[in-house]
């Protein structure tokens, strides 16, 4: 079974369902929106597959431990939930930043931590964190975000060195402007502005992002890599 953390939409909800339509079955967690969490397991069912939705607040380590004990079975795990946080460095406060930090890089950490040992008693196993290009070149008033995703980053590679020899891969899908929700509170004028700095010329789709994670997924000789999903951005 796969497992996406944060899949009641967006990208993770892409993930899901290209999981599921190359005939996974899909457990999925979700922190708050629970009419999103049904429709992504409705689609996923719709694709043949079987479907768990958890309701999971990632930067919690005794709800971490407990999605994890409900999901029978593991093959990969996606590093998908995460939040966002915009203002200037010095509007932001600690708690803010202690939170940005604590879903990103350390609901990651916590689901690797408790993904380990199911993949150990397999003999394989393959974990895909999505990060962002603001972890790689940083982004202005997004010091939090930035600094979580570039965590990540770090995160994916130490793990990939790790956890190899126990025939663990750990791989990153670094994101772009993605046609998502958490993008939405860009104006259209911001946006334009925006894309005119990516050479493609346009935003990606959460499908295209998913496409990524699920290549990275089916190759087993890749590890430690950083998967650029970004329109040549960076």
């Amino acid at each position: 079974m796969v497992l996406v953390t944060g899949g009641s939409r967006g990208i993770g909800r892409a993930v899901c369902l290209a999981f599921a339509q190359d005939g996974s079955d899909v457990a999925f967690c979700y922190s708050k929106d629970e009419a999103g969490a049904a429709e992504t397991a409705r689609l996923i069912e719709c694709a043949g597959a079987g479907a768990l939705a958890i309701k999971c607040d990632v930067s919690s380590e005794e709800q971490v431990r407990e999605m994890f004990a409900a999901v029978p079975s593991l093959t990969v795990l996606v590093n998908n939930a995460g939040v966002a946080q915009f203002g200037e460095i010095a509007d932001t406060s600690l708690a803010e930043w202690n939170r940005v930090m604590a879903v990103n890089a350390g609901g990651a950490f916590l689901c690797t931590r408790a993904a380990v040992p199911k993949f150990m008693r397999r003999g394989e196993g393959c974990i895909v964190n999505i990060s962002s290009v603001w972890g790689e070149a940083g982004g202005a008033c997004e010091a939090a975000y930035s600094a979580s995703k570039a965590a990540l980053i770090g995160f994916t590679r130490a793990a990939a060195k790790e956890l190899a020899p126990s025939n663990i891969r750990v791989n990153c899908v670094s994101c772009g402007y993605i046609e998502t929700e958490m993008n939405a509170r860009l104006s259209q004028e911001e946006k334009a502005e925006f894309l005119r700095g990516v050479p493609l010329g346009r935003a990606g789709t959460p499908e295209e992002v998913a496409a990524a994670v699920l290549f990275l997924a089916k190759n087993k000789y890749i590890t430690g890599e950083v998967l650029r999903v970004n329109g040549g951005l960076v």
